[in-house]
């Protein structure tokens, strides 16, 4: 976990993340001046690399802003109490306010709706808890930690099982709560989030969920990294294609 006195000194190793998040905030228009962010901490590698970076780049960012930290609770009874208080901790470390909200959403997915592929119902039920909150407490953007990675399977999981070519924004206006959700580190590649969350020693909370290495989501990163093998270029090009109007080419 980062002090403050490291803080400094680790400043350099940041530069791979800060780096495409300035450029994803710039090219997308996520951050105004005024603009009252919370990020979304799942207590993953990615929220919490998300975190760290914003608080890094609120130092020097052109637009002026605030930056606060909302996590919500899950109610497994499997989660890590003492992995919580890290979390918190990091989260004082940063001179970020942190906020923990219970919910039951793992019972209702779980034992009441006893989902087969949970991860979309919890994800909406999570989001949906993340953007009352925001709401409640006049915070207009929301920060999810969805990354380069995350995109391009999105695309493939909705091509594959929906039937259609659809993939999350950068920037969405969610119109039911007048909070705008964004997504900072979506030019960022999660092998340099994983590498960053290590080497600093992010307080990463263990994922007690069932689902977890066991979702669709899981068969297309594999199967994306299993094209790679023969096709080293595969995952740029896919990403590419998919964030480049300019290579779209459909049947109309």
């Amino acid at each position: 976990m980062l002090s403050k006195k490291s803080y400094d000194r680790r400043a350099m190793t940041i530069q791979n993340i800060l780096s495409p998040l300035r450029r994803a905030v710039s090219d997308y228009k996520m951050i105004n001046d005024g603009d009252n962010v919370a990020v979304g901490l799942s207590g993953g590698k990615d929220s919490l690399t998300l975190l760290t970076a914003l608080a890094a780049y609120r130092r020097f960012s052109p637009e002026k802003f605030t930056l606060s930290a909302v996590m919500i609770d899950l109610g497994f009874k499997e989660t890590d109490k003492t992995q919580i208080a890290a979390i918190a901790k990091h989260c004082e470390c940063l001179n970020v306010p942190f906020t923990l909200i219970p919910s039951d959403i793992a019972e209702i997915v779980f034992e009441h709706r006893k989902e087969k592929n949970p991860c979309s119902l919890c994800s909406k039920m999570r989001r949906g808890a993340l953007c009352s909150y925001a709401k409640e407490n006049k915070i207009n953007k929301l920060a999810l930690g969805h990354h380069a990675d995350d995109l391009s399977e999105t695309f493939l999981l909705s091509m594959f099982y929906e039937g259609r070519l659809s993939v999350f924004k950068p920037v969405s206006f969610m119109d039911k709560t007048d909070v705008t959700v964004i997504r900072p580190l979506i030019l960022t590649e999660e092998k340099d989030i994983s590498a960053f969350a290590k080497q600093n020693k992010l307080p990463v909370l263990f994922n007690p969920c069932p689902a977890d290495k066991n979702t669709k989501r899981e068969y297309v990163k594999n199967l994306i990294k299993s094209v790679s093998k023969e096709i080293p270029c595969a995952k740029n090009n896919l990403f590419g294609a998919i964030i480049s109007k300019d290579r779209y080419n459909l049947f109309e």
